[in-house]
């Protein structure tokens, strides 16, 4: 079976360059006894970024160019000439794309915006030359600072869709046949489960020019949060949702045990999710007659906005988009965003040391000539 091109996990090794050598070099010139040192400073290293960029959607760029080196700084020269700055390396990653320390797991940043840049490694300096150590006492030095090593790292990249409106259901709940009913999307529907293997974002049109967009995962089952079927790999996805939309069909024995199910394992996975907003929809409404319908409802949780759907009639769709974009709108969910902004903010702050100037180089080696 043909490798799917959806690739949302990859792992890269990063180098950054190494600094330039100082020169320890004299004047020399004619009619000139006794040159000082006019020896020029190390270039610096080649620094390695991570770059927001919307024209990607997948890292499967990525997988085929595992190893990201920046240039190497150049020495210093004669006439107190600097060496030339390593190339710097830009990796272009889709937005909501994650970064983590393979070795560690340590969390690294998340470029969330198009056009957003991360220093990911940052090359070392040059070395300093023989002109900056002269002194009244020390007049003709003839050693040279060498230029700081390189930094390597494994890192692991996530990509977690940005969307407004997750998914949630068990395999052959509809998502895929509602996402395609209600955007431009073509997701893969058939009456077998597991049809739908990777995510897929659709832009749902509202009134006045009005959109949002919807993201489907494929289909969870009980235990999905334990590593049971293809929920786990995929789950990372809805993290980000602002509402997530529960679907249950409505032939199902019990609709309030299923969806509390599935409410389970998205909280075991990230009990953050519960803060969430949620609504469920139960699909398959060309199914039930009105009375039918009556009975149904009074059984369904009280804690959550439902609606009954059927993505082949339309039954039902209007409301449910009315519903989307007012809990999309609401006080409580501009509240929970802003909420989880600080949040990132909060967790980006580890990065602080990787954006910081060093100061002045110590401890260095000199080279005698």
């Amino acid at each position: 079976m043909a490798e799917s091109n959806f690739v949302d996990y990859v792992r890269i090794v990063c180098r950054s360059g190494k600094g330039g050598r100082g020169s320890a070099h004299l004047h020399r010139a004619k009619f000139v006894e006794h040159g000082g040192p006019d020896g020029g400073d190390g270039g610096r290293g080649g620094n390695v970024y991570l770059r927001g960029n919307h024209n990607y959607w997948t890292l499967l760029h990525l997988r085929y160019e595992r190893h990201i080196f920046a240039g190497h700084g150049g020495d210093g020269g004669k006439d107190r000439s600097t060496g030339y700055s390593g190339e710097d390396k830009y990796v272009d990653v889709p937005c909501g794309t994650v970064a983590y320390d393979a070795e560690t797991g340590e969390y690294l940043c998340d470029v969330r915006d198009d056009g957003q840049v991360v220093l990911l490694l940052k090359g070392g300096r040059g070395g300093l030359g023989n002109w900056n150590f002269r002194t009244s006492t020390r007049q003709t030095p003839r050693f040279a600072q060498p230029g700081e090593p390189m930094t390597e790292r494994a890192v692991v990249l996530e990509l977690k869709l940005l969307a407004d409106v997750g998914l949630v259901g068990f395999p052959n709940a509809g998502k895929s046949t509602l996402l395609s009913t209600l955007s431009s999307a073509k997701p893969k529907i058939a009456d077998y489960p597991f049809t739908t293997m990777e995510p897929s974002l659709g832009i749902v049109s509202y009134r006045d020019g009005r959109s949002f967009v919807m993201a489907d995962i494929p289909g969870i089952i009980e235990g999905a949060s334990e590593g049971r079927g293809l929920g786990l790999r995929f789950l990372r996805h809805i993290e980000r949702n602002s509402l997530l939309l529960f679907m249950v069909p409505g032939d199902t024995e019990d609709i309030a045990k299923e969806y509390r199910i599935l409410l389970n394992e998205v909280a075991t996975f990230n009990p953050g999710m519960l803060d969430k907003q949620r609504i469920l929809a139960v699909t398959k409404r060309d199914l039930l007659d009105d009375e039918l319908v009556s009975m149904l409802t009074s059984g369904l949780p009280d804690d959550v906005p439902h609606v009954f759907i059927s993505s082949i009639t339309g039954q039902g769709l209007d409301q449910l988009k009315d519903m989307l974009w007012e809990a999309l709108n609401s006080e409580s969910n501009k509240l929970q965003s802003i909420t989880s902004q600080e949040a990132m903010v909060h967790s980006n702050k580890t990065l602080a040391s990787l954006r910081e100037e060093p100061g002045e180089l110590e401890d260095f080696e000199y080279d005698d000539l």
